[in-house]
């Protein structure tokens, strides 16, 4: 929390603990002390803004977007602002990512690479204010002239576009210059494959312990991600009585509401459940316990079961699989339900994970045949009515009221 306090010559000062621990103090010489409780406030919001790394509230951002130099100065010698007008790349970044304290470990990995990307391509010294919509789009384009693939392009656009978003928010920035840039990943359906049951039976008989086993059935049948999901499940997540089990996300955690999601216990994950739990160390916390090791490759350790199962690696081991199980519970359960007990949205389920399948194709085409036989054979029964049915058949007895009436009318 900040503080008020007078100094000396009557003016007033606000002091604070900044994100790095040390005691700031901004003096703001004799003003009334409505403005100086009015400004506190605001201090009080960027401090916490940049501990956490979120941006300041609506409230602060359009009042910074007023404030004059002399003040955006002041905020800046103290930390809580990068100066506008020598804010340079490489040390607004580097504040950046030393404020989001709140990330994962992975995402750090993430934001290391798009750093590079960007030094790199325009200097650690190059003025933040510089970097043109132009800019941009030339990086980009020279990302992918270097071989990067189109998602991770589009990832490392989108990282971008979040860091120069709160360069504009703390209006060290008017605009923000990737706010152009397409972040959204595509799907490319060209690593999409799908895991047929027989596969996937071949290659829980490959695996070489219960444990492993059990792995594969958690991302095959259970839908779960490897490593963080199928690694963090605990015995005490297992609710036998009820037929389900609740999946910690690692992932979705940050996401009110989907820091953990109930799973169904499906009759082909069950027996590989029931096998390690009987097979477990007494007080064994977590179902997984023989490849908890990171140096442990799991990725490597499939390719090498699946062909020992004397099959072909996929594209994406592990996400594969989960997609597979997606697409299978989809053909059984509305979408809503089935992206529920995967982890993901609809939107991203539709996109991303459920596939067309030869056995689509199949019941297509199977559906299409006995409707037309079903077709055939109504009207050969139509026929074989008309043909036997004599007044149906017969011309005469169609036209006997027309006839009669004729006749009649003659006589």
């Amino acid at each position: 929390m900040a503080s008020i306090s007078k100094e000396n010559n009557g003016g007033q000062r606000i002091q604070f603990t900044g994100a790095d621990g040390k005691r700031h103090t901004i003096r703001l010489g004799k003003v009334p002390q409505r403005y100086t409780e009015a400004l506190k406030v605001k201090v009080e919001d960027l401090v916490s803004a940049s501990i956490t790394g979120h941006s300041p509230s609506d409230d602060t951002a359009r009042w910074l977007a007023s404030i004059d130099n002399h003040m955006q100065t002041k905020l800046a010698s103290v930390g809580l602002l990068a100066s506008r007008s020598t804010a340079t790349l490489g040390a607004f970044i580097d504040q950046y990512i030393q404020q989001r304290t709140d990330v994962k470990p992975s995402t750090r990995l993430v934001y290391a690479r798009v750093r590079r990307h960007l030094i790199n391509y325009f200097g650690a010294n190059h003025a933040l204010r510089k970097i043109t919509p132009g800019n941009a789009d030339a990086w980009r384009l020279h990302l992918l002239e270097q071989g990067l693939a189109e998602n991770t392009v589009r990832r490392s656009c989108g990282v971008a576009k979040q860091w120069f978003k709160a360069a504009v928010r703390s209006k060290t920035l008017p605009d923000n210059p990737f706010a152009d840039q397409v972040a959204a990943v595509k799907a490319n359906t060209k690593r999409f494959h799908f895991i047929s049951g027989e596969q996937a039976e071949a290659i829980l008989d490959a695996c070489p312990d219960t444990e492993w086993r059990l792995l594969f059935a958690l991302a095959r049948y259970g839908g779960l991600r490897v490593p963080s999901e199928a690694l963090g499940l605990k015995w005490t997540d297992i609710d036998w009585a009820n037929g389900r089990f609740v999946v910690s996300s690692p992932k979705t955690e940050h996401h009110q509401g989907h820091e953990s999601r109930e799973v169904p216990l499906f009759p082909e994950l069950l027996p590989h459940l029931r096998e390690a739990f009987e097979q477990a160390e007494p007080g064994a916390e977590f179902c997984i316990t023989r490849y908890r090791d990171k140096k442990v490759n799991l990725r490597t350790r499939l390719q090498w079961i699946i062909k020992r199962a004397g099959l072909e690696a996929w594209p994406k081991l592990w996400q594969n699989l989960r997609s597979t199980r997606e697409t299978e519970l989809a053909d059984q359960f509305p979408a809503h339900v089935s992206a529920a007990w995967i982890g993901n949205s609809v939107v991203v389920a539709v996109k991303h994970y459920m596939q067309v399948t030869e056995d689509h194709f199949k019941q297509a085409a199977q559906n299409a045949a006995q409707k037309s036989s079903e077709m055939s054979g109504n009207e050969r029964k139509e026929e074989t009515e008309s043909k036997t049915d004599p007044v149906a058949s017969s011309s005469i007895c169609r036209d006997l009221p027309e006839y009669l009436a004729s006749f009649m009318s003659s006589n």
